[in-house]
């Protein structure tokens, strides 16, 4: 099945402001919201699929790659399409932002998913690079290999922040959970809240003697060669992701992801358009009258093509599957030969009367079919 467009989900504009959009998510998990629907899987699935659409249209980030690609954009380097893989709990966390604090639940239910009792997790910061590749890497795809200065998990500590294990102990004021709890009252009943442990900041835990090495925030900053399999038929400004490979979080949390843009190089002499692959042939009047055979580049190498007789100049040649592969399907796009003719501006005099000679004849006249042809194929460069 299909996923439904996320401004639709939402029913919401494409021009919609942030605000916009988070009053049209508040309104939908109100609507869809388990505790108000019990055992209804449909309402369920609703609240879930508003989740996911306001997780990317609230991201500026994933909205724009959104809006340009599609779900086929937001599905990693492969772009099949998104892989959301949140659970309730991930739902609630936005819940911060539209209801104010953590939202823990209508009718005093505590929240649906039992995730209230647990820590919250840090999570290391993307780090964003940019890959140039030329046009014969983008047409077979490519490894490659770059180095990043990025915060690392502290090897002394493991990452916990702490001198030893025993320096590490539950935070006492929230008694591990990493949250404090308030209900209050509204006109949609009683509303739990939570609030981010001002003891622990979140962590759930206390350290009493930190690591000497990382100072005991369980990171420090280190060089690091990372590998990226870049997939076949990318394009300029697409952006790639790279599980994990982003910055380490503070005291063992969750790694940030490798951001890649893509950056294309120009190729000296092929054009690319889209898929298609655009390669202008400048013929020698002799070869556009007598036919032969000519050398024109692809991204692997130079092929012959052979020339008919009397080619006008704005013919177009398609060599099919020549082009750059699709990103997201099979295929491949073709290359066009567009054909010009080489006019010389300086003849010598034995030229020049071999010209005069060969005007005489009434074959080099243009006759009213071959104007016709001219002015078509002149007409379709501008289409």
């Amino acid at each position: 099945m299909s996923k439904r467009d996320y401004y639709e989900v939402l029913g919401v504009a494409k021009n919609a402001s942030d605000d916009e959009i988070k009053k049209a998510y508040r309104k939908k998990a109100i609507q869809f919201h388990p505790d108000k629907n019990p055992g209804n899987k449909e309402a369920e699935e609703k609240f879930k699929e508003a989740a996911e659409a306001y997780e990317v249209l609230s991201d500026a980030q994933k909205r724009q790659r959104y809006d340009q690609f599609g779900h086929a954009g937001m599905g990693g380097a492969a772009g099949g399409g998104t892989q959301w893989s949140g659970n309730m709990d991930d739902i609630f966390s936005h819940f911060g932002d539209i209801f104010g604090g953590h939202f823990g639940g209508f009718g005093g239910f505590g929240g649906f998913g039992g995730g209230g009792n647990s820590p919250r997790y840090n999570r290391g910061a993307d780090l964003r690079v940019k890959v140039h590749l030329n046009l014969q890497e983008i047409a077979n795809g490519v490894e490659k290999k770059i180095k990043v200065n990025k915060y690392v998990a502290c090897s002394h500590c493991g990452g916990s922040g702490a001198a030893d294990p025993s320096s590490v102990s539950t935070c006492s004021t929230c008694h591990g959970s990493g949250h404090v709890t308030r209900v209050q009252q509204t006109i949609l009943g009683a509303m739990q809240t939570q609030s981010v442990c001002p003891s622990c900041n979140g962590d759930g835990k206390t350290i009493t003697k930190k690591c000497p090495h990382c100072n005991g925030e369980g990171i420090v900053r280190q060089d690091e060669v990372i590998s990226i399999n870049i997939p076949a038929g990318v394009g300029e400004g697409m952006q790639l992701s790279v599980s994990g490979k982003g910055n380490a979080a503070r005291r063992g949390g969750v790694t940030g992801d490798l951001l890649v843009l893509i950056e294309e190089e120009q190729h000296p002499e092929l054009i690319r358009d889209e898929n298609d692959l655009v390669y202008n042939l400048l013929l020698p009047v002799t070869v556009a009258i007598l036919g032969g055979t000519v050398e024109v580049p692809t991204v692997d190498g130079r092929v012959k093509v052979k020339v008919d007789a009397g080619t006008q100049p704005g013919k177009v040649l398609r060599l099919r599957g020549k082009g750059l592969p699709n990103v997201n399907r099979y295929g491949h796009g073709d290359l066009l030969v567009h054909i010009g003719v080489y006019i010389p501006e300086h003849l010598t005099k034995d030229e020049q009367k071999l010209i005069e000679k060969l005007n005489e004849s009434p074959n080099v006249k243009p006759n009213g079919s071959a104007s016709k042809s001219f002015f078509q194929n002149f007409r379709r460069m501008f289409e």
